[in-house]
């Protein structure tokens, strides 16, 4: 394979990540096939996280950092718009790949080498990424859905990528379940591929609060995000027996419940609110063993 092949870019937004970011810079130096170019968006970060990125640029040319101005209010659409703020900055042209890494991850140093060659192997994957497993859990969750992969570690065929016609900013977060959704919508396939195994270093949407906030606030956002109130109660269900027991699968529901009462406005176009319903109620017809597909 020639290596013109296998050239790709990352996109990293950040904000406030001074003791995660160096390890994920390390993790990336050390790839057996670096990027061409790694774009480093600082979302109006207020502690060491600039200068750290800026020493790492000093020393690697194809890091390159934005830093943007501190934003008044926070939002899981922030995200977005610093990622797409990288995407407009990139100068390279040439590259087949685009990867969307977020600053609080560590992987081994041939992690996009493997990846990229799932891709050489499927023509059709336009979506991959490894399995972001959190440090210091006890109990790790094993995905249920292997065709969504986590924004952390989006990784896209261009071609994919540029089907998409941009992240969709969903404030309730969730903006990279939408993203799957859309590249299969679009006719590419997506895949988690557990045996890539992503440390994250710290709970994740600990900005939200305790454990029962964070799950209620999961609420909202799969009510954003479109979910048939069908399978959201089958997926609250399903997870009564994961810790905090029964408390945090009530209080997912009850966020949902909360959203709908409201009647909240989804920002997700109609195209693409029905295929994810329809995904999801192919799935739950599958589960219960009314649909053998």
């Amino acid at each position: 394979m020639n290596t013109s092949d296998r050239q790709y870019v990352l996109l990293t937004p950040v904000k406030n990540e001074e003791s995660t970011i160096g390890i994920t810079i390390e993790s990336v130096v050390k790839q057996s096939v670096l990027p061409t170019e790694w774009i480093i968006v600082s979302d109006g970060s207020t502690d060491r996280t600039d200068s750290i990125v800026d020493d790492a640029a000093q020393t690697h040319q194809w890091i390159r950092l934005i830093a943007l101005a501190v934003r008044p209010t926070r939002s899981f659409s922030a995200v977005v718009h610093a990622t797409e703020t990288g995407v407009k900055a990139l100068i390279s042209t040439d590259y087949r790949y685009l990867g969307l890494l977020d600053a609080d991850v560590r992987f081994g140093p041939n992690y996009f080498e493997r990846l990229i060659g799932h891709f050489e192997q499927e023509p059709k994957l336009g979506l991959a990424g490894g399995m972001v497993v959190d440090v210091g859990s006890s109990k790790q969750r094993v995905p249920r859905n292997l065709e969504d992969v986590p924004g952390a570690v989006q990784f896209f065929r261009r071609t994919c990528f540029d089907s998409l016609g941009g992240l969709l900013a969903i404030p309730e977060g969730g903006w990279d379940a939408l993203t799957c959704a859309k590249a299969r919508m679009n006719g590419f396939g997506t895949r988690l591929i557990p045996e890539l195994v992503v440390d994250h270093l710290k709970p994740r949407n600990i900005s939200e609060g305790g454990v029962i906030r964070r799950t209620w606030q999961l609420g909202l956002r799969d009510y954003a995000l479109g979910y048939h109130p069908l399978f959201e109660f089958a997926k609250c269900v399903a997870r009564v027996t994961e810790p905090p027991y029964v408390v945090s699968a009530v209080a997912r529901f009850a966020g949902y419940c909360t959203a709908m009462r409201k009647r909240k406005p989804r920002l997700l176009p109609q195209d693409l609110l029905a295929f994810v319903r329809q995904e999801q109620m192919r799935r739950l017809r599958k589960v219960i063993g009314l649909s053998q597909s």
